[in-house]
């Protein structure tokens, strides 16, 4: 016999941990106890060698589903202390935080079917949960995670609720969220005033959207914009009330089924639609589509994943339901904020009265290759962390500007933010901040170093270089591209010099330029620019980024066929002159507004809607083909620069012979596909390397990410892409931490 300490750090508060070890350590005979500290689980067990052997043996071969084991350490505690049972005491703060905080879950298939149960005690009730499943990081204000430090602190158990709480058999047991219809929260319908409205609620709230309305829904992480898909006069209406002019709907189907109506599912892409995180997932949408619900190929689909969702989906096979934010804010979360900012867009609000402490958005994602290809890492996932090769302690990594996220280390655990939103106001820097400090709290971090981008004008800069005066901190400066280049080396977990592609919208360059189109060679601690794009002056600055004609007159101009290009003589006379003085016309060698300028070229297009539309679109035109235009390269100060006015002089003789711009498309796609072997291969001859990572928010383009993989390895190149984070600028904070801690940056 013997006595010994078990401490458990990972995820194992509030995912049915503690129930599960009692269960375990009944099967193994085993005595003493467990609690809940600020760095996981601590546990006390007495029993003969053998059975605590295989008690730790199975724990970690075995461990609750919705557990992360990080660290288990097993010490000898000398003499027994002959324990008569196995209890659960008390949770004790005590040092520092090392507990790693659950993402949101979507209900288990227990609570689903006592919500369909007219037997059960908890039937129809929209905050149903147990140790499987709910609301775990949006509700949490502190560690360690007991329901005081929760927001459902506010409602006391019911005698009921508080006797399967305390039922090591039950699975509420130390549910923190647990509840019932007696003593939990409350859903209530407001109308398009903010008055409520007498009457069963989502009752209401059904009725209000079934006569084409549209209804604000409070739910994990923040409101949704609900309305029916079948009547285009009403998703006009909700574009028209949102300013939402083009950029696709994420809808919500009642089940799998349901959406294979809409869209091509695969096998991959289904299980990512009915796991636990409930993601949303981009499907290749079937033809007959609406395109007010999206003019792309695909279309964002999610599962309902709380209790309310599948009582308000009732009656409907899909429903439209996109984040509820003001233009450029991060989602609203509070019911007094999305009263007042939601007037006028909403008919009506379906509301409830337990308090979201963090909002987070809906994840977005893609299957590829078989796996989750991250476009937004969010709810369900966020802040699950990433386990690293290095330690990173007390590194927070800033981020950029667009898709803002921010990251804390702590040993080799990196913590993601959820997304934050692009930095343009207050609003968002203010959530921005107040997240960094939730999470310093909740991880027990204090930040010995920052490290954020080389752009002078990022809020995210001004953010940490502030803060680095203000505490006396090291402040680390990281080029745009090569965070980007270390970022999927991180995500790949590789520690040797690679080759980068990468290739985005806008990115700060060491020489004051604006980069995006970069072939990088190097490691984490420095890198060398030897490819790019000939540079394409933007004429107005950020406005060139939303009026795309300018950027497709601009390649008319360098290419030498102005007069080519469909515009008023006098603006073509504006735009030359601005571009011939340099006069608000910064230089950019941008793959996105390369993407920008051919799609202006190809459809006549004035201006976008959104960041990125112009290449989302040049994709969903193309139709697959072989052919591509010659790829012509410039030597000069060390770089190879892809000259594609001869590209685009033969766009334009292909568009007067009335080829099809859809072919065109793909052709120039092609051509991007064969500088990336080109280039690669001249780097390649010219360092050895043999290892590439693509990363950028172009590669979230599926006509150029496969292929650009399939040629390289063609070509003999090791070829990775990201999986753990996502390939746009949410993802840098990654290559931020690994560049700081590897003594790169500046």
């Amino acid at each position: 016999m013997q006595r010994v300490r078990l401490v458990v750090v990972g995820i194992v508060q509030g995912v049915g941990f503690r129930p599960y070890i009692h269960r375990l350590v009944t099967e193994f005979n085993l005595k003493g106890w467990i609690r809940n500290e600020s760095y996981g689980v601590e546990l006390e067990l007495e029993g003969t060698s053998q059975a605590i052997e295989g008690f730790v043996a199975r724990l970690k071969a075995q461990p609750p589903r919705l557990a992360v084991i990080e660290a288990l350490r097993v010490e000898s505690c000398g003499a027994l202390k002959n324990y008569a049972g196995f209890t659960i005491r008390a949770s004790e703060k005590s040092g520092e935080n090392n507990t790693l905080v659950s993402p949101d879950v979507g209900i288990c298939e227990d609570c689903l079917r006592e919500l369909r149960d007219p037997r059960d005690r908890r039937y129809r009730y929209p905050f149903i949960n147990c140790t499987n499943c709910g609301p775990r990081f949006t509700i949490i204000r502190d560690v360690p995670y007991d329901r005081p430090l929760t927001s459902m602190g506010a409602f006391p158990m019911c005698p009921e609720c508080e006797t399967e709480y305390r039922d090591i058999e039950n699975r509420r047991y130390h549910a923190q969220p647990d509840c019932c219809g007696v003593c939990g929260p409350r859903v209530s319908y407001l109308d398009a005033a903010g008055n409520p409205v007498e009457g069963d609620a989502i009752a209401l709230a059904q009725a209000c959207l079934s006569e084409q309305g549209i209804v604000a829904v409070k739910g994990l992480g923040g409101f949704h914009l609900a309305c029916k898909i079948d009547q285009e006069e009403t998703l006009r209406k909700l574009r028209q009330r949102k300013h939402r002019d083009e950029k696709p709907f994420a809808i919500m189907c009642a089940s799998v089924d349901e959406a294979r109506k809409l869209c091509y599912i695969t096998p991959e892409e289904e299980a990512q639609l009915t796991s636990f995180r409930r993601p949303i997932v981009l499907l290749r949408k079937r033809t007959g589509t609406s395109p007010y619900l999206s003019e792309n190929l695909d279309l964002g689909v999610m599962l309902p994943y709380t209790p309310l969702h599948y009582l308000l989906m009732e009656g409907f096979d899909a429903l439209v339901m996109t984040s509820a934010n003001r233009s450029d804010c991060p989602v609203m979360y509070d019911n007094d904020e999305a009263v007042e900012h939601l007037q006028g867009i909403a008919d009506g609000f379906l509301v409830h009265n337990r308090d979201i402490v963090t909002r987070c958005d809906d994840s977005l994602l893609r299957v590829f290759d078989g796996q989750a290809y991250f476009l937004r890492r969010s709810r369900g996932y966020a802040p699950q962390p990433l386990f690293l090769q290095e330690d990173c302690t007390g590194v927070l990594a800033c981020g950029a500007e667009q898709k803002a996220s921010f990251a804390l280390s702590k040993g080799r655990a990196f913590f993601l933010s959820q997304h934050i939103g692009d930095m343009k106001n207050a609003e968002t820097l203010s959530h921005y901040e107040g997240q960094i400090e939730h999470f310093q709290r909740l991880f027990g971090i204090t930040p010995t170093k920052l490290v954020c981008d080389l752009h002078p004008d990022y809020f995210s800069t001004a953010y940490a270089q502030e803060r680095c005066e203000r505490e006396g901190l090291p402040l680390v400066q990281v080029q745009h591209h090569h965070a980007h280049m270390a970022a999927c080396m991180a995500d790949n977990r590789l520690d040797e010099p690679c080759i980068g592609v990468i290739w985005d919208g806008t990115g700060y360059g060491t020489d004051g330029t604006i980069w995006g189109g970069e072939f990088l060679e190097g490691d984490y601690a420095g890198f060398q620019r030897y490819g790019s794009l000939r540079p394409i002056p933007l004429a107005g600055g950020d406005r060139a980024v939303k009026e795309i004609s300018r950027v497709g007159f601009a390649l008319a101009l360098d290419a030498g066929c102005p007069e080519l290009y469909p515009m008023a003589e006098g603006k073509k006379k504006l735009l030359t002159q601005m571009i011939g003085s340099g006069l608000n016309s910064p230089k950019a060698s941008s793959m996105g507004r390369l993407f920008d300028g051919v799609y202006a070229i190809l459809t006549g297009r004035e201006a976008v809607t959104y960041e990125g539309q112009g290449a989302i679109l040049l994709e969903a035109m193309a139709e697959p083909c072989e052919d591509a235009y010659p790829v012509t390269l410039e030597e000069a100060d060390g770089v190879s620069w892809f000259d594609f006015r001869p590209m685009v002089r033969e766009m334009f003789r292909e568009l007067a012979e009335n080829l099809p711009a859809a072919q065109l498309a793909a052709k120039f796609m092609n051509t991007l596909v064969a500088l990336a072997r080109v280039q690669c291969l001249a780097i390649r001859e010219k360092t050895g390397r043999d290892k590439v990572v693509l990363s950028g928010g172009v590669f979230q383009n599926m006509y150029l990410l496969p292929r650009v993989r399939d040629t390289l390895t063609e070509a003999g190149f090791q070829v990775y892409h990201h999986h753990r984070v996502s390939a746009n600028d949410e993802g840098i904070s990654l290559g931020q931490t690994m560049i700081a801690v590897k003594g790169g940056g500046q």
